[in-house]
């Protein structure tokens, strides 16, 4: 059996990440690796795919296994030097990757590949590959000539830049504010893993009091349960009007940023022949044009809206009735909600935070993964790290190792917010006939451990977890040699939040809650009542949700398929609200303005890749409500079709494949608590 690429070189080295060479290491290989790739058309006259791919892939695979330990500490642990070094590469790579992109001789040499006698013994892996790397050469400009070509180069490289500016706005911005309290009168209705992070936090900062900031584990539980109005609306403001000219610092203001984008994604569509980006942005996706999308949205809005005005109504009634409140306020909602689930059901996220320790719902989340999927995952002790919390698994499968992933889980100064999973190694055949083995980056925001008390999560951070671990199962159980349909890559972008979406779904099972959960202190399970409650509390305010993402969706595909030079992204965004919204922020709410998915992420023209997967992993998931959430024949299914295929087929044949029929909104409409 050939062996597997799998030994500590395999693995990033993080503390040897020179800061001062970066850009110098970086541009002798990217020098290196233009000669090689010129090198290796010249003398492909009549390529095979030994000749011509796989050498190429090498050249990627090494400037990959350069450049993301780099972008992954950018992004984890940020410094002013790093971000010095990441910004003078970001142009390099750019137009790097613009002129391979725009390489007539080496977009030939692929066609001449997919057409010859060579290619008729090559697998389906090997002739997606090509077909989507001939289709990339196209939509990156390679027929372009003269000032279009230069046009197309230059605006390349200034989204990139902007991209990377306005993360960064965002970054500054929101660890820019923060606020010291040191009357706890002022904290009345906050619980008290709240009180222990902001007093822990002042500790660390060499304070007196409690510190708080807009780090969502410390925003959240002060709009949740704070029953000081003024300091849920200060925080409401410096959240909502981060890096814009409503609040803060004026030069984090992204505003200008966004127009910027916004023009230069529609200059870049209309250089290679469509009407807007939104288009060039499906080009690649599972939906067929600009106004299926548009129809798709505005279909769900319509089945879910009257479900949110009945959410607010209820709420209004209650703050009216209990709380003897006529009006609700921005800052007000999550306040009132919060009480409201409480009155409901007699629940919060607080009642169940001590059930879900972080080491107890890591258990049980492998335990899913092994009962569906037949993986096992052991925790590495040694290897480099570049922070304490930092941990390594390692997924075996019939006792051979297949995959690693790190895991990076508590929020800190100097990591981006969010969740995420990011590609650290890809699965691929190497030219001597090994394996290279998949590495994932698995990074979250939780609630750190305080005190002498373990890491003690909330069930929608829970929820998080195994979002993000899905997505990571997609990368690491494919069965692909091809590395650019590998895993996760050459997934139509519609699609790649299926598997994570649909792992969410055991958060919400007993079944699999017995194993996720666990008290930190007894090890007592989840408590039936408390079970009972969460299970009827599942679907609180679900219509409001759905509706607030269909908001997003709609405001990001509208922005960039109607874009006109001077037009309004508020108009745009409020036009969208009075569409489909049933509450509207105060006028100082900028939420656009940190709005990274879309302006400094890949979801450009695809933040309706959430709801479109969302239907494809409910309905996914209903074949579990058939068979057994923990059917063993069920999950190999899912794994042999969803998950080892990558992208190596198209998304709408493999959901297919595994659920015998074309996907249905019903099971999404009905797992909201919406009626169809």
């Amino acid at each position: 059996m050939p062996q597997s690429v799998w030994d500590a070189t395999s693995l990033p080295r993080f503390s040897s990440v020179d800061v001062a060479s970066i850009e110098a290491d970086l541009e002798t290989l990217l020098t290196s690796n233009q000669s090689a790739i010129e090198a290796c058309v010249s003398k492909n006259s009549e390529p095979t795919w030994q000749s011509l791919v796989l050498p190429l892939d090498q050249l990627q695979d090494d400037l990959n296994n350069f450049w993301s330990p780099i972008s992954h500490l950018n992004s984890v642990k940020n410094t002013p030097e790093m971000r010095t070094a990441y910004n003078a590469c970001l142009p390099k790579l750019t137009q790097f990757y613009t002129d391979l992109g725009q390489n007539k001789a080496l977009y030939q040499a692929y066609k001449l590949l997919a057409e010859s006698d060579a290619a008729k013994s090559l697998t389906a892996a090997q002739i997606e590959s090509l077909t989507q790397t001939i289709r990339d050469f196209e939509l990156s400009g390679v027929g372009l000539e003269g000032e279009a070509k230069k046009r197309y180069g230059e605006i390349s490289q200034r989204l990139s830049e902007l991209g990377s500016q306005f993360g960064e706005n965002v970054l500054d911005a929101t660890q820019a504010w923060s606020k010291l309290i040191t009357d706890e009168e002022e904290l009345a209705g906050l619980p008290e893993s709240a009180l222990a992070q902001a007093k822990q936090m002042a500790t660390a900062k060499e304070k007196d009091g409690w510190l708080f900031t807009l780090d969502l584990p410390s925003y959240i539980p002060v709009m949740s349960y704070a029953d000081n109005a003024a300091l849920r609306e200060e925080m409401y403001r410096a959240y909502s009007t981060r890096a814009s000219d409503q609040g803060g610092d004026i030069k984090f203001d992204n505003t200008p940023l966004i127009d910027e984008i916004l023009s230069l994604r529609h200059e870049m569509a209309q250089i290679l022949g469509f009407d807007n980006y939104a288009e060039l942005s499906v080009a690649t996706k599972m939906a067929d044009n600009g106004q299926q999308v548009i129809d798709f949205l505005e279909n769900l809005a319509k089945q879910s809206r009257s479900s949110a005005e009945q959410d607010l109504a209820q709420l209004k009634a209650y703050a009216k009735d209990e709380n003897g409140v006529s009006e609700l306020n921005a800052w007000d909602m999550s306040y009132y909600a919060e009480k409201l689930r409480q009155h409901k059901y007699d629940l919060s996220q607080e009642t169940l935070r001590p059930y879900f320790p972080m080491n107890k719902v890591l258990s049980g989340l492998f335990h899913v993964a092994q009962t569906l999927f037949g993986v096992d995952i052991r925790e590495e002790d040694e290897f480099d790290s570049y922070n304490n919390d930092l941990q390594l698994f390692t997924i075996s499968k019939n006792g051979e190792d297949i995959a690693r992933f790190y895991l990076d889980p508590y929020a800190r100064e100097g990591k981006r917010g969010g969740a995420w999973m990011d590609s650290c190694r890809t699965r691929r055949r190497l030219s001597d006939d090994r394996l290279q083995l998949p590495i994932a980056y698995l990074v979250c925001n939780f609630t750190p451990p305080i005190g002498d008390k373990p890491a003690l999560l909330t069930h929608d951070e829970v929820t998080t977890l195994f979002h993000e671990f899905g997505h990571g199962l997609h990368h690491m159980l494919t069965q692909v040699e091809v590395s650019s349909v590998s895993g996760i890559n050459g997934v139509a972008w519609d699609a790649v939040e299926l598997p994570s979406q649909f792992m969410e779904n055991w958060c919400w099972e007993p079944e699999a809650l017995a194993y996720i959960s666990g008290h930190y202190e007894t090890n007592e399970p989840l408590p039936k009542d408390l079970l009972d409650k969460m299970m009827a509390a599942k679907n609180f305010q679900s219509g409001m949700q759905m509706v607030r993402q269909l908001e997003f969706s709609l405001f990001d595909f509208r922005i960039h398929r109607e874009y006109h030079a001077g037009l309004s992204v508020q108009a745009i965004l409020e036009d969208v609200r009075s569409q489909v919204s049933v509450t509207r922020p105060p006028g100082f709410n900028r939420f656009q303005n940190s709005f990274s998915h879309i302006f400094a992420g890949g979801y450009a023209a695809g933040y309706y890749s959430y709801k479109w997967a969302e239907v494809l992993s409910a309905d996914a998931f209903s074949k579990f409500e058939e068979d057994g959430i923990f059917n063993a024949n069920t999950g190999a299914h899912f794994r042999d079709t969803i998950l080892a295929n990558g992208g190596s087929r198209p998304a709408a044949d493999l959901f297919i494949e595994f659920r015998g029929r074309e996907p249905s909104t019903d099971a999404l409409l009905r797992h909201s608590g919406i009626a169809a």
